[in-house]
Protein backbone atom coordinates (compact mmCIF):
# COMPACT_ATOMS: atom_id res chain seq x y z
CA UNK A 1 0.00 0.00 0.00
CA UNK A 2 1.44 3.37 -0.97
CA UNK A 3 1.64 6.38 1.39
CA UNK A 4 -1.36 8.19 -0.12
CA UNK A 5 -3.61 5.13 0.36
CA UNK A 6 -2.29 4.56 3.89
CA UNK A 7 -3.02 8.21 4.72
CA UNK A 8 -6.56 7.90 3.33
CA UNK A 9 -7.15 4.65 5.24
CA UNK A 10 -5.96 6.29 8.47
CA UNK A 11 -8.36 9.21 7.96
CA UNK A 12 -11.31 6.87 7.37
CA UNK A 13 -10.34 4.80 10.40
CA UNK A 14 -10.15 7.84 12.68
CA UNK A 15 -13.24 9.62 11.31
CA UNK A 16 -15.94 7.30 12.60
CA UNK A 17 -18.39 8.92 10.17
CA UNK A 18 -18.81 9.23 6.41
CA UNK A 19 -16.46 11.69 4.72
CA UNK A 20 -17.25 13.37 1.40
CA UNK A 21 -14.74 13.69 -1.42
CA UNK A 22 -14.78 17.45 -0.83
CA UNK A 23 -13.90 17.05 2.88
CA UNK A 24 -11.12 14.63 2.02
CA UNK A 25 -9.73 16.88 -0.71
CA UNK A 26 -9.73 19.90 1.58
CA UNK A 27 -8.26 18.10 4.59
CA UNK A 28 -5.63 16.14 2.67
CA UNK A 29 -4.84 19.10 0.41
CA UNK A 30 -5.45 17.16 -2.79
CA UNK A 31 -7.77 17.70 -5.74
CA UNK A 32 -11.20 16.08 -5.73
CA UNK A 33 -10.34 14.13 -8.88
CA UNK A 34 -7.27 12.68 -7.16
CA UNK A 35 -9.38 11.84 -4.09
CA UNK A 36 -11.94 10.03 -6.31
CA UNK A 37 -9.10 8.03 -7.85
CA UNK A 38 -7.57 7.20 -4.43
CA UNK A 39 -10.94 6.22 -2.92
CA UNK A 40 -11.58 3.92 -5.89
CA UNK A 41 -8.14 2.40 -5.55
CA UNK A 42 -8.54 1.92 -1.79
CA UNK A 43 -11.99 0.37 -2.32
CA UNK A 44 -10.55 -2.14 -4.80
CA UNK A 45 -7.68 -2.95 -2.44
CA UNK A 46 -10.07 -3.65 0.44
CA UNK A 47 -12.79 -5.50 -1.49
CA UNK A 48 -11.35 -9.01 -1.06
CA UNK A 49 -11.46 -8.72 2.74
CA UNK A 50 -7.74 -9.16 3.28
CA UNK A 51 -7.69 -6.18 5.62
CA UNK A 52 -10.98 -7.03 7.38
CA UNK A 53 -12.62 -3.77 6.33
CA UNK A 54 -14.30 -2.35 3.25
CA UNK A 55 -15.35 1.07 2.01
CA UNK A 56 -19.04 1.90 1.84
CA UNK A 57 -20.66 4.86 0.15
CA UNK A 58 -23.31 6.24 2.46
CA UNK A 59 -24.90 9.59 3.36
CA UNK A 60 -23.05 11.46 0.61
CA UNK A 61 -19.63 10.20 1.61
CA UNK A 62 -17.46 7.17 2.30
CA UNK A 63 -16.83 5.26 5.50
CA UNK A 64 -15.01 2.15 6.65
CA UNK A 65 -17.16 -0.81 7.56
CA UNK A 66 -16.44 -4.35 8.66
CA UNK A 67 -15.96 -6.46 5.54
CA UNK A 68 -19.05 -8.66 5.01
CA UNK A 69 -16.85 -11.75 5.34
CA UNK A 70 -16.22 -10.90 9.00
CA UNK A 71 -19.56 -9.49 10.15
CA UNK A 72 -20.60 -12.70 11.95
CA UNK A 73 -17.32 -12.90 13.86
CA UNK A 74 -17.44 -9.23 14.84
CA UNK A 75 -21.05 -9.55 15.99
CA UNK A 76 -20.17 -12.53 18.19
CA UNK A 77 -17.53 -10.44 19.92
CA UNK A 78 -19.27 -7.07 20.13
CA UNK A 79 -22.91 -8.12 20.18
CA UNK A 80 -24.11 -4.77 18.79
CA UNK A 81 -27.64 -3.69 19.50
CA UNK A 82 -29.77 -2.46 16.67
CA UNK A 83 -31.52 0.81 17.42
CA UNK A 84 -34.87 -0.03 18.92
CA UNK A 85 -37.72 2.00 17.55
CA UNK A 86 -41.33 1.50 18.49
CA UNK A 87 -43.87 0.83 15.75
CA UNK A 88 -45.10 4.42 16.22
CA UNK A 89 -41.57 5.80 15.86
CA UNK A 90 -41.01 3.75 12.69
CA UNK A 91 -44.32 4.98 11.32
CA UNK A 92 -43.47 8.64 11.95
CA UNK A 93 -39.93 8.16 10.64
CA UNK A 94 -41.29 6.62 7.42
CA UNK A 95 -43.75 9.48 6.98
CA UNK A 96 -40.98 12.05 7.43
CA UNK A 97 -38.58 10.16 5.15
CA UNK A 98 -41.05 9.91 2.27
CA UNK A 99 -42.77 13.29 2.65
CA UNK A 100 -40.05 15.66 3.84
CA UNK A 101 -40.04 18.45 4.60
CA UNK A 102 -43.24 17.97 6.58
CA UNK A 103 -44.91 19.61 9.57
CA UNK A 104 -46.12 17.91 12.74
CA UNK A 105 -49.80 18.66 11.90
CA UNK A 106 -49.30 17.04 8.48
CA UNK A 107 -47.75 13.97 10.14
CA UNK A 108 -50.65 13.80 12.58
CA UNK A 109 -53.19 14.13 9.75
CA UNK A 110 -51.60 11.13 8.02
CA UNK A 111 -51.44 9.07 11.21
CA UNK A 112 -54.78 10.16 12.64
CA UNK A 113 -53.25 10.68 16.07
CA UNK A 114 -50.84 12.87 18.02
CA UNK A 115 -47.16 12.57 17.22
CA UNK A 116 -45.63 14.96 19.78
CA UNK A 117 -43.83 12.40 21.94
CA UNK A 118 -42.79 10.20 19.03
CA UNK A 119 -41.41 13.13 17.06
CA UNK A 120 -39.56 14.38 20.15
CA UNK A 121 -37.94 10.96 20.57
CA UNK A 122 -36.78 10.94 16.93
CA UNK A 123 -35.36 14.44 17.39
CA UNK A 124 -33.47 13.34 20.52
CA UNK A 125 -32.02 10.33 18.68
CA UNK A 126 -30.85 12.59 15.87
CA UNK A 127 -32.88 10.79 13.20
CA UNK A 128 -35.08 13.80 12.41
CA UNK A 129 -34.34 17.53 12.60
CA UNK A 130 -36.21 20.82 12.19
CA UNK A 131 -35.17 22.31 8.85
CA UNK A 132 -37.23 25.49 8.76
CA UNK A 133 -40.74 26.82 9.03
CA UNK A 134 -43.64 26.49 6.61
CA UNK A 135 -44.71 29.94 5.34
CA UNK A 136 -48.30 29.68 6.56
CA UNK A 137 -50.20 31.07 9.52
CA UNK A 138 -48.55 29.90 12.74
CA UNK A 139 -45.31 29.08 10.87
CA UNK A 140 -45.16 25.39 11.92
CA UNK A 141 -41.73 23.76 11.93
CA UNK A 142 -40.72 21.61 8.98
CA UNK A 143 -39.03 18.29 9.74
CA UNK A 144 -36.71 16.14 7.64
CA UNK A 145 -34.46 13.15 8.18
CA UNK A 146 -30.78 13.61 9.07
CA UNK A 147 -27.44 12.28 7.92
CA UNK A 148 -27.59 9.97 10.95
CA UNK A 149 -30.81 8.47 9.54
CA UNK A 150 -29.00 7.73 6.26
CA UNK A 151 -26.05 6.22 8.14
CA UNK A 152 -28.14 4.00 10.42
CA UNK A 153 -30.22 2.68 7.56
CA UNK A 154 -27.24 2.29 5.22
CA UNK A 155 -28.51 4.69 2.57
CA UNK A 156 -26.27 6.79 0.32
CA UNK A 157 -29.13 9.26 -0.19
CA UNK A 158 -32.90 9.48 0.08
CA UNK A 159 -33.04 8.24 -3.51
CA UNK A 160 -32.10 4.82 -2.10
CA UNK A 161 -35.35 4.55 -0.12
CA UNK A 162 -37.42 1.66 -1.45
CA UNK A 163 -40.30 2.80 -3.66
CA UNK A 164 -43.66 3.08 -2.01
CA UNK A 165 -46.06 0.46 -3.22
CA UNK A 166 -49.77 0.51 -2.81
CA UNK A 167 -50.43 -0.30 0.79
CA UNK A 168 -50.68 1.73 3.96
CA UNK A 169 -52.68 4.83 3.11
CA UNK A 170 -50.65 6.90 5.55
CA UNK A 171 -47.56 6.70 3.34
CA UNK A 172 -49.20 7.48 0.02
CA UNK A 173 -48.70 10.96 -1.38
CA UNK A 174 -51.75 13.08 -2.16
Amino acid sequence: MNAALAELLAVFFAAGRPLSNRELARGLERGEEEIRRLVGELGRLLEDGGYGVALEEVAGGWRLIVHPRFVDRVQRVLRPRAPRLSPAALEVLAIVAYHQPITRPEIEAMRGKSSDGVLEGLLERGLVEAVGEKPVVGRPRLYATTQRFLELFGLASLDDLPPLEEGPALLLRD
